[in-house]
């Protein structure tokens, strides 16, 4: 008898142990996912060592969440250590390869890397899978890298079919200002650049084929104005640069 009240004891301590042990690796789990989001948020804001700290006190808390891997890649993009990119992007796909997110990113990665094959599967299946709620992002880092290869033709497919999904995603309409006036179709670039002018700030990319633009259509009132523009607020960019050496 006493035997038996030991041993059910025995039992009840164990389950209440593991119990208790779910309970916590829960309760670190939820904690990871408030450090992750906090420093997917310092991501945005590019205050990249708030990021890093959120994003370490969230790996300590939970090492199987993929999306955290996902977002020390991104980290590790913005201060361009590579190889260290690549090592999360690798880690967050074997842990989750079916994640939409991580697709897109990795593919994307892939493809500025030149290892535009392993890219593009991964970007075409992000990109036309059903559930995907953001399928525009991969169409447009699908026809990114289509341009990359020399494919003009398959880029402006994929990234009007990202206009299609969203009509004013800005990264799909500047390069869809590029493409027409490059096939000498103003009309239609100047329709894009309008539209991106809508909903987005400009940049020096955006000024830069503006110019291009208004130039070609007569408007070298507004080009000028344009130029002035982005040599005043991005004096350091590329597209600055070239300006000044003509």
């Amino acid at each position: 008898m006493y035997f038996r009240r030991l041993l059910g004891c025995g039992f009840t301590i164990i389950f209440l142990l593991a119990c208790s042990s779910q309970t916590q690796k829960k309760s670190n789990e939820d904690t990871a996912v408030i450090f992750l989001q906090l420093g997917e948020r310092y991501l945005e804001l590019n205050k990249l060592e708030l990021a890093r700290e959120n994003l370490q006190h969230a790996l300590k808390l939970d090492e199987q969440n993929a999306q955290i891997y996902n977002a020390f890649a991104l980290l590790n993009e913005k201060l361009h250590k590579l190889n260290d990119a690549m090592a999360n992007y690798q880690k967050a796909f074997v842990l989750n390869s079916n994640d939409l997110r991580i697709k897109n990113n990795y593919g994307r990665f892939l493809c500025e890397q030149d290892n535009t094959q392993q890219g593009m599967v991964l970007l075409a299946q992000a990109a036309n899978d059903g559930l995907n709620e953001r399928s525009w992002l991969a169409m447009t880092n699908l026809g990114l890298c289509y341009l990359q290869i020399g494919n003009s033709l398959e880029a402006e497919r994929y990234f009007l079919q990202a206009l299609q999904v969203n009509t004013d995603y800005s990264p799909a309409l500047l390069e869809m200002q590029k493409i027409s006036y490059a096939k000498g179709n103003m009309a239609d670039a100047k329709a894009f650049l309008e539209r991106y002018q809508r909903v987005s700030q400009e940049t020096a990319p955006s000024l830069f084929i503006a110019i291009k633009i208004e130039n070609a259509t007569g408007n070298n009132t507004l080009a000028e104005q344009y130029k002035q523009l982005l040599l005043s607020q991005f004096p350091l960019s590329k597209e600055a640069k070239t300006l000044k050496s003509r």
